[in-house]
């Protein structure tokens, strides 16, 4: 045990790090925060109260790149094992990663942010609340994602559009859409809020609100509402916050079914 972490259990004994962590001095530490084996916290990270970090992590990787010497997580976070994060980035509450997941720095997060095991963020990032990366998602440097969306396997957002070269044009991805397993958004381009991208679609242009974009290279097929769960029930898949609601907090769900006059 390190003499930060002697001075930490007796200071609090609701944190636990395990003997083989190493934590550099200048870590936060709040209440209720587990550190697990072999994990590595550097000077400048923030770790909110009741925070769990797997083993065999590192957080607070250096670089020149990073625009603050902090990295801030956010209460009740579950980092999974194998997972780093670069310095310069903010999370907020309720973080939840698979393993080996890997942030870089000046990553923007908002509140309850799940990224799937394997995903890579590749920095200079903004990321909304409740935003959803499933495993194997790439996410170029300067990606702006909000609120509400899900971005499901294998998805690769780009930024170089003559690569290789000094241009960075990052993907923008509005609220409440859904980007299918598979795909590639080119460089600078916007989805719409509300919209749909196919599975395996290629998307080299904007995609308009509130419709499906699908093909090599993708193509409007039609507005979003047209596609149903079950066609004896006429019930419309899309907006899908009309009836997905598992893990959302109540008063999300309540402000979206007084938005759907339900």
């Amino acid at each position: 045990m390190n003499r930060l972490q002697k001075m930490t259990s007796e200071f609090d004994p609701s944190i636990k790090i395990h003997p083989t962590a190493i934590v550099d001095e200048g870590v936060e530490i709040s209440e209720g925060v587990e550190i697990g084996a072999f994990t590595i916290v550097r000077k400048g990270v923030r770790i909110g109260k009741n925070s769990v970090i797997e083993s065999f992590c590192e957080l607070g990787v250096p670089t020149k790149l990073s625009k603050s010497d902090f990295l801030e997580i956010g209460q009740n976070a579950i980092i999974r094992s194998h997972s780093v994060f670069y310095l310069g980035s903010t999370f907020g509450n309720y973080l939840m990663t698979g393993h080996h997941v890997t942030i870089r720095e000046n990553t923007w997060a908002g509140v309850n942010f799940r990224v799937g095991t394997l995903s890579d963020i590749q920095g200079d990032c903004t990321i909304g609340n409740y935003v959803r990366l499933h495993s194997n998602v790439h996410v170029g440097k300067g990606s702006i994602v909000k609120d509400f969306v899900w971005i499901y396997p294998y998805v690769v957002l780009t930024n170089d559009p003559y690569p290789p070269s000094e241009t960075c044009l990052g993907v923008t991805i509005e609220k409440f859409s859904v980007i299918a397993t598979m795909s590639t958004i080119l460089p600078g381009v916007n989805i719409g809020e509300g919209s749909l991208v196919g599975a395996h679609s290629l998307v080299n242009r904007d995609v308009i609100a509130n419709t499906i974009s699908a093909g090599v290279p993708a193509k409007t097929i039609g507005p979003v509402d047209k596609i149903k769960i079950n066609a004896t029930k006429d019930l419309s898949a899309y907006p899908w916050r009309k009836h997905f609601h598992r893990d959302y907090p109540e008063e999300v769900v309540q402000a979206w079914k007084h938005e759907f006059n339900e």
